[in-house]
């Protein structure tokens, strides 16, 4: 069983600089390969004769040519570059099976991500070793034994994470479960969710606990000048919020889920709320509960059709239609197409 535990990293000043550096390759090999990818698509529809791209192959262009062409490559671990000409290819994959969307070219400030194999890093107690960089300071020790497999390394709002993969031979260890029976989960608006029990759960309403700090340093961000230091400092401040209120939801559902799959042994969500994030924790929390709690979803109900990504991959703005997860929905009588796609509940392919 394969879990994974996202630790943040406490650099020194050198080895992040080292970590921006090797993100900076990675997201230049990404973005090399992509290019390539298209260009030599474009030469095998002309001329037959010609080999249609792939990512081995890409992976050996770029061995052959980085030590000439792009020498700064070799300042940083060489799984950088090849793990993300390799996860080129799985979005390739992901793309020609209907599951995501072609891929994009990668942006500094947004991916800074770099991921490295079993065979060049190991965890010490609070210590990650990573090729190049030396140990790196770690604020936890990683809480699962087993093999590693693999580590990605991130950078969000100014902080550097690595989220560990472990490949555990056993079962974690779990406490205590009690068996309440079935429990019926309903996400609402005014309150996170409801079970059928007559129970409710408050969200932390994160967003609107710090509103009135973020219009603040939104507006503090729109006075600064483009390119100054001061602007860099407060666009900073304001993506830690946004973080913050990231992590406060996140921990929400995080213990939410953690609750019901330990006190009720069958859980049945909506078939619609596939996407949240409340079911793919609960699917996440049944799996690591070793099959001792069930997850069901009822039948799609008759109104409710079937939305095949094949037809609009490309254009459609729904988070609905994007993840294919759940229903189209169908336009109420009265009610304009273009109002409903101003909502973004449905791209134009999707309304029936």
């Amino acid at each position: 069983m394969q879990l994974a535990h996202r630790i943040r990293l406490d650099p020194n000043n050198v080895q992040a600089t080292g970590l921006s550096k090797a993100a900076g390759v990675a997201r230049f090999a990404y973005n090399w390969a992509l290019a390539q990818w298209q260009r030599q698509y474009d030469l095998s529809k002309t001329d037959a004769a010609l080999p249609k791209p792939s990512e081995a192959a890409l992976r050996r262009q770029l061995n052959a040519i980085k030590r000439s062409t792009f020498p700064w490559m070799l300042e940083v671990t060489k799984n950088a570059p090849q793990m993300a000409i390799i996860q080129l290819g799985r979005a390739f994959e992901n793309f020609f099976k209907w599951i995501s969307r072609y891929p994009t070219f990668r942006r500094k400030g947004r991916d800074d991500r770099f991921t490295i194999t079993n065979d060049q890093f190991y965890v010490e107690k609070k210590r990650i070793r990573i090729p190049k960089l030396g140990r790196v300071r770690m604020r936890e020790s990683l809480r699962y034994a087993g093999h590693l497999v693999s580590a990605t390394v991130s950078r969000h709002a100014g902080h550097w994470y690595a989220s560990i993969t472990v490949d555990t031979p056993d079962d974690p260890p779990l406490p205590q479960a009690e068996n309440q029976g079935v429990a019926g989960v309903d996400l609402g608006i005014t309150a996170l969710a409801t079970l059928s029990n007559g129970e409710k759960v408050v969200g932390p309403n994160a967003l609107k606990t710090l509103l009135n700090k973020m219009r603040r340093l939104a507006r503090s961000l729109s006075r600064k000048v483009k390119g100054s230091q001061n602007r860099d400092k407060a666009k900073m401040k304001l993506a830690k919020l946004h973080a913050k209120i990231a992590d406060m939801r996140r921990d929400c559902l995080h213990k939410l889920t953690k609750d019901i799959t330990r006190r009720f042994h069958t859980i049945v969500i909506e078939d619609l709320v596939r996407i949240a994030g409340i079911a793919l924790r609960l699917q996440a929390q049944v799996a690591a509960q070793a099959r001792r709690t069930r997850l069901e979803t009822p039948a799609t109900p008759a109104h409710l059709q079937d939305c095949s990504p094949r037809w609009h991959a490309d254009r459609c703005r729904s988070l609905v239609c994007e993840q294919r997860a759940v229903f189209k929905l169908r336009i109420q009588a009265g009610v304009a197409r273009s109002g409903i796609e101003a909502m973004g509940l449905l791209c134009f392919r999707c309304a029936p």
